[in-house]
């Protein structure tokens, strides 16, 4: 495996015919180099083994880079892992990246070059692209995943409205625990979403559980600006954690 720090001529080379979406240049330098398409780069003020692949490269943060389709099938077609792995604290593919920012265009290109739509390794529990799409509110890529195929856990059904997803997993023996409940509700409340919040607060759920980023369900539904559902929690009680 080839390993190259970021300030490496050849690595700046190759993220920089990446980045501005220079495919021919992209496919003159991996000609070139054969066993550049497998190549790790690593930050060089990095010293904790932190390492991406060329196609992380074309889907980090803030994603969405010019002309980024036809240079992920450039790296494809030159023998590209497309189910490789970051190497750092977690193991996200180049899929979870793309859902994390809500690159469409990248994250197509990736399923259709047989990214596993499934695969473990968020930022988010270790969870699935979905899991990083919901959490970031990435709602394009949630709702594309879901269309592809995704399988959707009670948090990101509930937060995406798939109200007979959200039954499905309520109904279910053993049904959620209590606190799967309040995290769905919460989720449901990022989401904006009233019908599953609603459904999910008949079941049980705490309605002013203090949690992701400090925040209660009614700050969660405040910060992703879904005034009705805001209203609709205050006639409930719902109180912020400022409150509290």
């Amino acid at each position: 495996m080839l390993t190259l720090r970021s300030d490496d001529p050849i690595a700046i080379e190759v993220c920089q015919a990446i980045r501005t979406g220079d495919v021919e240049q992209l496919q003159q330098l991996l000609a070139a180099n054969p066993n550049l398409v497998h190549a790790r780069v690593t930050p060089a003020e990095c010293s904790d083994g932190n390492s991406r692949t060329l196609l992380h490269i074309a889907t980090d943060w803030p994603g969405h880079l010019p002309d980024v389709a036809a240079t992920i099938r450039a790296l494809v077609d030159a023998g590209a892992d497309v189910n490789a792995r970051f190497s750092s604290a977690h193991s996200e593919t180049a899929l979870h990246w793309a859902a994390s920012g809500d690159d469409l265009e990248a994250l197509e290109t990736l399923l259709d070059a047989g990214a596993d739509i499934e695969a473990e390794g968020a930022v988010i529990a270790g969870g699935t692209p979905l899991a990083d799409a919901v959490a970031f509110g990435q709602w394009q890529a949630a709702k594309r995943l879901i269309e592809r195929g995704a399988h959707a856990s009670l948090w990101q059904a509930a937060a995406l409205g798939l109200m007979a997803t959200v039954r499905e997993h309520c109904n279910r023996t053993p049904g959620p625990s209590p606190h799967e409940i309040t995290n769905a509700f919460w989720c449901a409340c990022h989401g904006g979403q009233r019908d599953s919040a609603e459904y999910l607060l008949k079941r049980g759920a705490e309605l002013n559980w203090v949690g992701h980023d400090g925040l209660t369900p009614l700050d969660a539904a405040s910060r992703s600006e879904a005034d009705s559902l805001v209203a609709w929690l205050r006639t409930q009680g719902a109180r912020s954690a400022e409150q509290d």
